[in-house]
């Protein structure tokens, strides 16, 4: 349960998240960056399976070390992927075209941007909940997302997750990037209770 008036704090907590990362992308691309969440649902997990399907993305997960604790997975598609990298490399280096491969330069600016938006997001969310965070170092995976959540969280079959739509807006390109956030929920009400609204 949870106090009515706190509701407010997800999407607080959603805003900060995604003008964290977006400020940092920003820092790192040179490219005017924006993070825009545009929607804001609880799942119960084994329909977030579902939702995300079969088909291979790019998956981007962290721990949370400290409470909330939990999981949060990023998801977005490879083209998407490699517009951001391509973005970030610039003329520095080599990129492919081919969209099934990455090179080397590719595959570790997404590893950096990943990084970004996991400890922006991350961030976000401690300042609203007035407490650090530490997180684990971020982890990569290329293949089905519903695979991705089963390793995260398959065995918290009744338990339910925060699932944040959110498009990132760089360059002269949208890239939809799904933020699927599963925190220990009641650590998480018990933080926000403990916040003034």
């Amino acid at each position: 349960m949870i106090d009515i008036r706190k509701l407010g704090l997800f999407n607080k907590m959603a805003k900060e998240g995604g003008n964290t990362v977006a400020n940092h992308l920003s820092q790192m691309t040179g490219m005017q960056t924006e993070m825009e969440i545009t929607k804001i649902n609880f799942i119960d997990i084994p329909d977030i399976k579902t939702h995300v399907g079969d088909e291979r993305q790019i998956g981007i997960s962290i721990e949370m070390l400290e409470p909330p604790h939990g999981y949060i997975l990023f998801l977005f598609n490879a083209q998407n992927a490699k517009q951001l990298a391509n973005g970030m490399i610039g003329d520095m280096g080599e990129t492919s075209d081919a969209s099934d491969g990455f090179t080397d330069m590719e595959r570790s600016a997404i590893q950096e941007i990943g990084n970004i938006m996991t400890s922006g997001f991350i961030d976000g969310w401690a300042n609203v909940l007035e407490t650090t965070i530490d997180i684990s170092t971020p982890n990569f995976t290329f293949g089905p997302g519903s695979g991705m959540v089963d390793e995260l969280v398959g065995d918290r079959e009744n338990d339910m997750a925060l699932m944040f739509d959110s498009r990132v807006h760089a360059l002269d390109s949208d890239i939809n990037v799904k933020v699927y956030t599963f925190p220990e929920l009641e650590e998480l009400v018990e933080l926000m209770q403990e916040i003034e609204v």
